[in-house]
Parts: structure tokens; C-alpha cells; sequence
């Protein structure tokens, strides 16, 4: 999600971001710059993002930055006796030009990176450091915002002005304004330090990316569909090495090799690849920079009086403490593990059968698991993806949002709308109802040299009624791997299911029906809820007899098939939820351990031999290169999140499913846009669940739909 820089001012929300320099730019020749300019054209005005440069960043961001400080000095500088409407009301508003210049930082950083912008990076993200500290330290502004709260506590104001000044002074109080002086600027160094080595984390992972490219001949083949030896092959073009085939650095790229490729000893250096990426020694090894990340953000709480970094971050989330979300992943963790055991056994029996000399080693297990797959379910994955064209996949994400929110959505005429890369597509969203403009929805699907790997959603433009109720201005981005010419777009179901989470994002977006720029803001156990939720609707008949066609014949995926598909719905689980739950587990280990006693390689080994964690998996994210805790503070202690949202999800699809009208109940629907989408945090996550459910969620129906034996009692 796009930062809004003056909400949730912790510059750690980002992934890696920027801050303020002393040095005063030409005022009108910054104004000139289009990365600050006042967006123009259709649409209540889109980003100029055909007029992105490199070279407009620096001076875009630091001339931002300041005019956003000028917006907070018009605060402070008020006589008048604070209250909501002059002091609350302009902090919604101020820094303006800084959102714009983001909107554009946040594009180079992630989807169209270059060395150049990286040096650009680097030398400004200890800069917006200093400026978050120059706004959460600001005493004369947290003096003003703290007299309205307090004001607020004898006389409430109305139900959303109430909770945009709770969260605003929940947030300057987490971030250290009622420090002493000394205290306050050990706190901003500590942020600074921080900001440079969560830059450098992220171009380290990014580097290994990039630069361990595996390049097959064409009797290094066997077993890889065509379509991921023509997209191979194209990689392998791209990179000035005609007729060899690429296998990239990627989950993209290395899921679907592991998973196909008859090639063991490849299997292993592709895998190697992978989970080492940021551990390989050289000058991109991650290892150093988690030890001063968690080092710096225990002595940063420290300073607030909190015994550890995860008691600080959950303060605010549905978990509320460390304690509660381990205790929900311990509950499915043993669940997990003796399904491993169980996989591992059937693999063993078919490489056994197959004369294999070896156990199953974590490079395998994609491999026999697919073989299993086959085996006990009759289910070809590369039979399913003949059926998922993206294409097909992108209108049954317009079909459900039409279904459920009564947007339609509208191809946007080529060339009326910027674009920063020509992959990049926009829609129309509108209300079919009313026809009136929702926002757009652009689409950037394809992986490529620069851009990040994994998927995610972002805002360019949020909706609130403060600041003009403008259009929504939403975007997708993937990482699918870019056909050969003329050939089609074949994803695996999970890549399918991952689609339909990320536009989940969006359409929180979309939906938004909030007052005030602060209520955008989210609960990070909480937004995941709403994205994996949406994931249950590719599974619909609606869609399947609709969009699942097959890319060749168009003719609808067979009936018996869809029957495997949904047989085998609880398939690998084992492996799927082991692999995440390691990584969940590691990160509250991490910040509830005294950091001096850590040194990444061998906590991490030792922790997850104490766990029994099975030798046939490694953590989806290994500790030098899990971006969602040590790129940036969004999942830092949060990454238990998914799994807190996933019960949610499971608790909530059953209450689709039990509906007269299955996952189209008009009547759910409606209630799941009022409670659980437009409100954004204008509610209290729990209180929104449970006006929608009518009571607090249950574990069990996690536990059932992972075809994991339910617990007695087990209430979340």
C-alpha cells in the first residue's frame, strides 16, 4: 500500500524510503518539476508518470519534504486554542506535493528499478528519516494534537473525528513525542540508522535477484512444459543469450522449475539460488544488517519503556501482544508437521518406486509432491493452467467485483493515461448502477529486470471526502513470467488464487467510503482479511463455468477436473502452511529475544531445530531475505498477520457458504462491502467482523478447511 506520508508517520511503514535535507532548492524551478506538479488530464487528474526521470527524484522529494514542514509550521504557529477543525483538519490535509512525489519514488523502487535510482535511494533514505523525526518529535504539534485528544476524552466528537484523533495521537505517542530531549534525538538517530539499512537490505535482495541467472541448453530440459520453455527462452533473449534458456532468481521462475524438472542436480542449484539469496558471504550478504536491525529497533522501544520490539508493534493490532498470536500459530503448528510427515511418506514411496538412492531433500519436494499430486488425485497441474489464461483471469476479477460491489470496469483507451512501462494496462471502474467514476485500476503483470519479485497491490490515489472525494486510483502488480510472442499467459492455480488476493486489495481500496485520510490507515492482522477472502470466489461455479476455458478450444475446464481440483483443495497443506508458519514464527522470535543474543545463521538453525521444523522445508522466507521484516516495519512482528486473517477468511466464507445464495447472497454481499471493506479504519477491526458475523471468529474453520484436525474449544 502506497505511503501516505503524513499518516502513520514512521517512515518504517514503507519498504524503504527517504527524508529531509537542509539544502533549499530553487522554489520555482521545483515547482516545475512534474513529480511535484498538481496532477492534470482526465479523471479529476492521473500521474504523469510518462514524464517520470531519475534525476527529478532528489529534488522532488527534498523540495516536498520542506513544503510539507512549511504545511506543520502554519499549525504550530496558530494562536489559537487548538481544536479538531485547526489543528487536526490542516494535518489531514498538509503535505500535498510530498504524497505526489511518492506516488513516483515508489514506482522506481519497485517496479522499475535501475543502479541509478538505487543511488538515489540510498542517499535519501536517511533524509526522510530526519524529516518523519522532524514531524513525530515536533513538540508544539504533539502538544496541539495530545490538547485535542484529551479534549476529546471529557467531550467525544462525532464517531469518525473520534477515531482519527485516537489513531493520530495513538501514533505520535508509539513513536516517541513524549520523550525527553536526549532521548528523543537518540530515537530520530536510531530511525535514521535504521532507513539506511533497510535500503541496503532491499538492494542486496534485489542484487542476488538479478545476478544468479541459471542458463539451461536444451538437454537441460526435461520435464519443463513448453510454456515455461518459451518464456525461457524469451528470459534467456532478453539478457543477450539467444538460444540458451533462462531459470531467474525468482518465485516465478523457481517454483515452476522445481516443481517440473527431471533435472535433480539443477533442481538443487536452482533451489540453492533461491533460499540464498542475501547468504552468500559477498558484499550483498544480509547477515551483518539484521543483527543492527533488531539490535537498533530493541533499543529504539526500549527508549518508550517496552521489554521488546513485538510488545511495542502489536499494542495496537487485533493480536494485541506477542503471547496471543503465538498462541494461535502453536495451535496449527503440530497440525502442520504431522502433515508433513505424511507427505514426505507418500513422496518417498514414489521415488522409491521410481529407483530413487536418496531421501527427500527440500529441492524434491515440489518435484514428488506434484508426481503425488498426480498419483492420489489424477491432478495435473500443467492440465489445470490450461484452463487459467490471464486474460480470462483478469475478467473473472471484473465479474466478482461486479457481482459483489457493482463496479464495472472499462478498458481505458490506450495513450489517454500515463503509463510508466508499456506492460502496464488501465480500466474504468464505475458503478453499474449509477455509471459514476469509482477510480482506475491499472494492471503491471509481468516480471522483468528491476522490478521486485512477489505480488502486491498500491494506491496512487485513496478516497476520503476531505480532500475531494477524487477518483480511486488503484493498481495490481504481478510477476508472471512474459510469453514468447503470440503465445498465451498459462498461470498454476495458486498463481490464480494470488491474482484474485492482490485485486482483494484493490477493491478495499475501491470500496472506500471514509471521511478523513487517516482512516486509509490499516491494522496490519486485519487488511490481509479482506484480500484472502476474495481468493474463495475463483473457486465459484459462477467463474469457472465463465472463465476457467481452455486457452486453445475455449471449451469450459471439465466438470471431473474441477472435482480434482476441489478433492485436492487440502493437498500439500503441510508443506504451504509449515513453510509460511516457519517464517511467521521466526519473525516473533526475532523481536521477543534479546538481540544480543542473536546471531542470525544460528538462531535461525537452532530455533527451528527447537520447533522440529522438517528437514524436507525451509522458511518461506529465510532470515537474509524476508523483505517483510527487515526491508522496512510493515510486517516486522506482523508477519503472523496472514495467518490471523486467514481466520477470519475461513470463518467468513462459511457464512457465504451456509447463505441462500452461496457466494452471491446478495444479502452477505452487501453486508461485507458496509462492514468489512468501505469502512477502511474507520472501525475497530473486531467490532467490524462481528457487526458482519455476528459474533468473534473461530479457528475451526481454518482447521477444516486445511483438512486439519479441529481442537476442542479453540475460539481465536
Amino acid at each position: 500500500m502506497r505511503l501516505q506520508i503524513k499518516k502513520g508517520l514512521s517512515v518504517f511503514a514503507l519498504v524503504s524510503i527517504i527524508g529531509y535535507c537542509n539544502g533549499q532548492e530553487n522554489e520555482k524551478e521545483s515547482m516545475k518539476n512534474p513529480l511535484l506538479s498538481e496532477w492534470t488530464g482526465p479523471y479529476q487528474g492521473v500521474p504523469a508518470f510518462d514524464e517520470m526521470k531519475v534525476e527529478l527524484v532528489k529534488p522532488s522529494i527534498r523540495k516536498g519534504m520542506e513544503m510539507h514542514l512549511n504545511d506543520i509550521d502554519k499549525i504550530t504557529e496558530n494562536p489559537a486554542e487548538p481544536t479538531f477543525d485547526n489543528t487536526i483538519i490542516p494535518y489531514e490535509k498538509a503535505g500535498e506535493e510530498l504524497d505526489r512525489a511518492f506516488t513516483y519514488y515508489g514506482i522506481f523502487s519497485s517496479n522499475i528499478s535501475s543502479p541509478e535510482f538505487r543511488e538515489v535511494q540510498k542517499e535519501l533514505a536517511p533524509e526522510i528519516s530526519e524529516f518523519t523525526s522532524k514531524i513525530n518529535q515536533n513538540e508544539e504539534l504533539f502538544e496541539r494534537i495530545k490538547s485535542v485528544y484529551e479534549k476529546s476524552k471529557k467531550n467525544p466528537l462525532d464517531p469518525a473525528k473520534q477515531r482519527v484523533i485516537d489513531l493520530i495521537y495513538e501514533d505520535f505517542a508509539m513513536q516517541g513525542a513524549e520523550l525527553d530531549k536526549e532521548d528523543k534525538e537518540r530515537y530520530a538517530a536510531i530511525n535514521k540508522e535504521l532507513s539506511g539499512l533497510y535500503t541496503k537490505f532491499s538492494t542486496n535482495v534485489l542484487a542476488d535477484e538479478e545476478n544468479y541467472v541459471i542458463y539451461l541448453n536444451e538437454d537441460q530440459l526435461g520435464g519443463l512444459p513448453d510454456s515455461y520453455v518459451k518464456s525461457a527462452a524469451q528470459a534467456a533473449e532478453d539478457r543477450g543469450e539467444e538460444g540458451k534458456y533462462a531459470v531467474t532468481n525468482t518465485r516465478s521462475s523457481m517454483d515452476p522449475f522445481l516443481t517440473y524438472s527431471t533435472e535433480r542436480e539443477l533442481r538443487e542449484k536452482v533451489w540453492n539460488n533461491y533460499y540464498s539469496r542475501g547468504d552468500n558471504g559477498d558484499d550483498y550478504d544480509n547477515n551483518e544488517i539484521v543483527k543492527k536491525i533488531l539490535k537498533l529497533r530493541d533499543e529504539r522501544v526500549e527508549l518508550l519503556g517496552y521489554e521488546n520490539y513485538a510488545k511495542w508493534r502489536l499494542q495496537n493490532r487485533m493480536a494485541k501482544n506477542p503471547e496471543n498470536a503465538m498462541d494461535l500459530m502453536m495451535k496449527v503448528w503440530p497440525a502442520a508437521l504431522a502433515r508433513v510427515e505424511e507427505e514426505v511418506e507418500d513422496m518417498q514411496k514414489v521415488a522409491d518406486a521410481e529407483g530413487a538412492e536418496f531421501k527427500i531433500k527440500p529441492w524434491d519436494y515440489r518435484y514428488y509432491a506434484e508426481k503425488v499430486r498426480k498419483e492420489k488425485y489424477d491432478l495435473d497441474s500443467e492440465e489445470v493452467k490450461q484452463y487459467l489464461e490471464l486474460g480470462n483471469l483478469t475478467e473473472a476479477l471484473f465479474f466478482t467485483a461486479g457481482e459483489l460491489f457493482n463496479f464495472k470496469f472499462s478498458p481505458v483507451e490506450e495513450g489517454s493515461v500515463p503509463v510508466f512501462h508499456e506492460d502496464v494496462k488501465v480500466w474504468e471502474v464505475s458503478d453499474k448502477n449509477t455509471g459514476e467514476i469509482v477510480g482506475l485500476w491499472y494492471l503491471d503483470p509481468f516480471a522483468r529486470q528491476g522490478k521486485r519479485s512477489g505480488a502486491w497491490a498500491t494506491t496512487y490515489r485513496s478516497y476520503n471526502d476531505l480532500t475531494g472525494a477524487k477518483p480511486v486510483l488503484a493498481s495490481n502488480n504481478s510477476n508472471f513470467i512474459e510469453p514468447a510472442p503470440g503465445e498465451p499467459v498459462l498461470v498454476s492455480w495458486d498463481d490464480a488464487e494470488t491474482f484474485f488476493h492482490e485485486f482483494g486489495h484493490a477493491l478495499h481500496f475501491l470500496a472506500a467510503d471514509i471521511e478523513y485520510p487517516t482512516l486509509n490507515s490499516g491494522v496490519r492482522d486485519y487488511t490481509e482479511f479482506q484480500s484472502q477472502l476474495l481468493e474463495r470466489w475463483l473457486s465459484t461455479d459462477k467463474v469457472i463455468n465463465q472463465f476457467l476455458r481452455h486457452h486453445e478450444t475455449n471449451e469450459v475446464i471439465p466438470a471431473d477436473l474441477v472435482k480434482k481440483i476441489k478433492k485436492a483443495s487440502t493437498f500439500n497443506q503441510g508443506f504451504a502452511t509449515t513453510e509460511f508458519l516457519a517464517s511467521a514464527i521466526m519473525d516473533m522470535k526475532y523481536h521477543t529475544t534479546d538481540p544480543e543474543k542473536i546471531d542470525p545463521d544460528t538462531f535461525e538453525r537452532e530455533t527451528l531445530k527447537e520447533l522440529n521444523m522438517p528437514d524436507e522445508i525451509v522458511m518461506r522466507h529465510r532470515t537474509p531475505h524476508f523483505g517483510h521484516v527487515f526491508s522496512g516495519e510493515g510486517y516486522a512482528a506482523g508477519y503472523y498477520g496472514y495467518l490471523w486473517a486467514d481466520v477470519l477468511t475461513s470463518d467468513a466464507a462459511e457464512a457465504f457458504a451456509e447463505a441462500p445464495g452461496g457466494f452471491y447472497d446478495k444479502e452477505i454481499a452487501e453486508k461485507l462491502v458496509k462492514y468489512l471493506f468501505a469502512p477502511r479504519n474507520a472501525m475497530d477491526p473486531a467490532e467490524a467482523y462481528k457487526k458482519f458475523r455476528g459474533r468473534d471468529a473461530k479457528i475451526d474453520a481454518l482447521m477444516r478447511d486445511r483438512g486439519f484436525p479441529v481442537p476442542e474449544n479453540q475460539d481465536q
